[in-house]
């Protein structure tokens, strides 16, 4: 049940399903909805994040589900950090302006940030959460870009994967990672499962070698990550194998699926999911 409240603080920022304001004293934020999201989604993300806190996770810590003006949302701890995307466009634009060289440096570093990050979130094993296979081939299922024929071909990839029964975050975009004092949280945990950390890992994968970045954005953004794509992947993957074990080549067998997967994502371009389709032919013929 939620509890119905009024009076918000200001908006500091917003994403394809919510809205996000201060809260109280600003030391909380709230989550509000938007129409296209029920509330089933809402108390599912935040008996994710309850999950991932009781596993003492680096997640920002939930409250309580509120309706505020008649919206449904979830209040949060409010977590002073930068995205890692963020990061990546001021740096970017700082080393246009001064014509500096790329500083590999700084990737390695936030690749380290992040792979571990990872690490501590696969660690564990978690129950009453989703199955990360059947999302995945519910998704699959609905991508438009795909004959019927190409679905069931992916899906019979996936289907001959190993199983795990992992604690999987489900949408690790660098918009998600927030860095705080050269430690990472990860938010928005409404895709959360359980299942293979290679998944997780792929998605990452993916965003890296395809994302297409907005056009807000500056364009210098754009020709920085052109360069240092799969350096930034190739950083990442060495320190989580260093972690965990798990190599790129683990990881591989899972681009088709999750590529396939993310057709159905809201956040992404026409473009990029011309992308992801190539590439997903590309792997049916190889196969």
């Amino acid at each position: 049940m939620c509890k119905v409240v009024q009076g918000i603080g200001n908006k500091i920022g917003e994403g394809g399903c919510a809205e996000v304001f201060e809260w109280e004293d600003g030391s909380k934020i709230i989550k509000l909805a938007k129409p296209n999201t029920i509330p089933a989604a809402l108390q599912a993300e935040l008996h994710h994040c309850q999950t991932a806190w009781a596993c003492g996770l680096p997640v920002p810590r939930p409250y309580d589900l509120v309706v505020v003006e008649g919206r449904s949302g979830i209040v949060f701890e409010r977590i002073y950090g930068d995205p890692i995307i963020k990061r990546f466009v001021e740096r970017a634009v700082e080393q246009s302006r001064t014509q500096q060289p790329i500083d590999i440096m700084k990737d390695y570093i936030e690749a380290k940030i992040t792979a571990k990050l990872f690490h501590q979130i696969h660690s564990h094993a978690v129950a009453r959460m989703p199955s990360q296979r059947e999302n995945i081939k519910n998704d699959i299922n609905r991508a438009q870009y795909l004959t019927d024929a190409e679905k069931a071909a992916v899906i019979a990839e996936l289907d001959g994967l190993p199983i795990k029964q992992q604690l999987c975050h489900g949408d690790p975009n660098p918009g998600n990672i927030l860095v705080r004092d050269n430690d990472a949280v990860i938010i928005d945990w409404n895709n959360a499962s359980t299942g293979n950390p290679e998944a997780d890992l792929a998605e990452y994968v993916i965003m890296i070698r395809y994302a297409i970045l907005p056009p807000h954005l500056p364009s210098e953004a754009s020709v920085l990550l052109d360069a240092t794509r799969e350096t930034c992947i190739n950083l990442f993957m060495e320190e989580y194998e260093r972690l965990s074990g798990i190599r790129y080549a683990d990881v591989e067998p899972w681009i088709l699926p999750v590529a396939a997967r993310k057709l159905v994502a809201d956040g992404i371009s026409e473009e990029e999911k011309r992308l992801l389709i190539n590439e997903i032919r590309r792997r049916l013929h190889i196969c």
